[in-house]
């Protein structure tokens, strides 16, 4: 990119997964779980003979991409299953690129994330249960403008700071986005 261009770049450079449609890491808990395969596990994990002697590892399998989301840490199936759907929503969300809208989102559960989150990136909590959703926005957003943080800031309503700072929160997402610049040629972030 030369620096003094007004525009992103149009080149859409790595092998990503892209689908049609909203994002997986947008929908609904219980949408995401109806695509998804459920399996169990007996896995040993740390805290001696007593822990993990019951199926309580799941892995919850993305049936469309075939991208994994698993928990064996925990001794109750229960929390390994919210904590496996979690670590799935981040992985759909840095892995699988929809079709980016950086002007007008058509989807109402994207334009409300959008709406609801634009300005207050820096205050999202790592806990919040939208966080994977409002990722999979701002990479599908920096995928389409090559990887250039300030054309994504501006539509975000937000700076460039906060947003790499959102993004640095999830180390998987920013090693992403710097694969992507260096793909574009561009110096990676730090």
């Amino acid at each position: 990119m030369d620096s003094e261009s007004s525009e992103p770049k149009k080149t859409l450079p790595m092998d990503v997964l892209t689908i049609a449609g909203v994002h997986p890491a947008v929908q609904s808990p219980k949408d995401l779980l109806e695509q998804c395969e459920l399996r169990t596990q007996r896995r040993s994990g740390p805290g001696g003979q007593h822990r993990n002697k019951t199926s309580s590892g799941v892995f919850l399998i993305h049936r469309p991409s075939q991208i994994v989301g698993e928990a064996t840490e925990r001794r109750s199936q229960a929390d390994n299953r919210r904590i496996a759907l979690k670590r799935l929503r981040f992985r759909l969300a840095i892995e699988i690129r929809s079709q980016p809208k950086l002007d007008t989102p058509t989807d109402p559960i994207e334009a409300s994330l959008r709406d609801r989150y634009r300005q207050i990136l820096k205050r999202m909590n790592d806990n919040n249960e939208d966080k994977p959703a409002v990722l999979a926005l701002l990479l599908n957003d920096l995928y389409t403008a090559g990887g250039q943080t300030r054309f994504v800031a501006k539509e975000w309503g937000t700076s460039t700071t906060s947003l790499v700072n959102f993004v640095r929160s999830v180390p998987a997402a920013f090693a992403w986005l710097n694969r992507l610049r260096d793909h574009q040629g561009m110096k990676p972030l730090k």
